[in-house]
């Protein structure tokens, strides 16, 4: 198969725009790895990318997505086969190298990661970054002695990929799991992946005092901004935040008290950027220890290519929830 699809993102003047087009092999970003396509999804970074909404992709024209699972179909690496089940996410995909939204996908295979034992490639990219990202959010917290006793765990965006499967990883492991979200109507979806209590953000009283009272026994935050602000100062003694996303604003404003008279620790998460070893074991735990029990209903969406502009517009606006795959070799 010479020819293939794929969705590029353009730059005109200043107008960032994606289509669907049909490539080879030979415009592809370099890489020793070349993989026959089967599944991509929709994260916020692609939908940001995409759009022109954020300042995402680095060169332009480029192939979108920053996940992709399916077969290798050439190899210069002893230790990728020709018809290796395999999935990449993160790195330079999709911001600086041609990425997971098409048919064929060229790669460094320092960037490749088998697929796990027990996992389909289905599953690979209905985790994909997001789930990546709440595996290494769990083995974080267990590294900080997290454990259920120390009280409830508050998970904000809650309805999102992240908020989403770490509310069903973290009830799984015993933990008392608070869900805040915004959208009223999404409650029973959110009581389904294993939410006991549910906060209605538009209603929380974020306190202004350096300390208020102590209520949580950890968090996963993916707003950021006042509401991580908000996180510092209620969560209990000895207990740990970890922040993976910014819809709420890229500041935090807070003080020292916190963490020299609490000891509460606020520890940073980054998926792209986790080294090979740390990110196989990662893998290896999603497929078997945390694997997400509900995964199917939070997978519930799923896109061709030629969808991807709709995907994108709900991503933006909220409407979206739980995950989004994208089968590449349909539609």
């Amino acid at each position: 198969m010479n020819r293939f699809r794929a969705y590029r993102i353009h730059n005109d003047n200043g107008r960032v725009f994606g289509q669907l087009e049909t490539m080879s092999l030979d415009d592809l970003s370099p890489g020793e790895v070349v993989i026959r396509a089967k599944y991509s999804s929709v994260n916020y970074k692609d939908a940001l990318g995409a759009t022109g909404a954020g300042k995402i992709v680095r060169r332009f024209p480029l192939v979108g997505g920053i996940d992709v699972s399916g077969y290798v179909e050439s190899s210069n690496d002893a230790r990728l086969k020709e018809g290796d089940e395999v999935l990449v996410t993160g790195y330079e995909m999709g911001v600086n190298h041609d990425g997971g939204y098409a048919e064929r996908v060229r790669v460094p295979a320092a960037w490749v990661t088998p697929l796990p034992r027990g996992m389909s490639l289905f599953q690979a990219m209905a985790l994909g970054t997001a789930g990546f990202t709440v595996g290494l959010c769990a083995q974080r917290l267990e590294d900080n002695r997290q454990t259920p006793d120390m009280g409830p765990i508050v998970v904000t965006g809650a309805t999102g990929g992240v908020g989403s499967i770490a509310i069903d990883i973290l009830s799984a492991r015993g933990y008392q799991v608070t869900a805040v979200t915004g959208k009223a109507h999404e409650h029973g979806y959110l009581r389904s992946l294993g939410a006991e209590e549910i906060l209605d953000r538009g209603k929380l009283d974020l306190g202004s005092r350096p300390l208020e009272s102590a209520l949580w026994g950890g968090a996963i935050d993916n707003v950021g901004g006042d509401i991580l602000a908000w996180l510092t100062r209620t969560t209990k003694p000895w207990g740990n935040i970890v922040s993976v996303g910014l819809v709420g604003g890229s500041e935090l404003h807070t003080t020292v008290m916190p963490f020299i008279l609490r000891g509460i620790s606020l520890i940073g998460v980054t998926a792209s950027g986790c080294p090979m070893e740390l990110r196989n074991r990662i893998w290896e735990r999603l497929a078997t220890d945390l694997a997400p029990r509900h995964l199917d209903a939070i997978a519930s969406r799923r896109v061709g290519l030629k969808d991807l502009p709709n995907a994108f517009d709900a991503l933006l606006k909220g409407a979206a929830k739980g995950r989004t795959v994208v089968t590449l070799d349909k539609g």
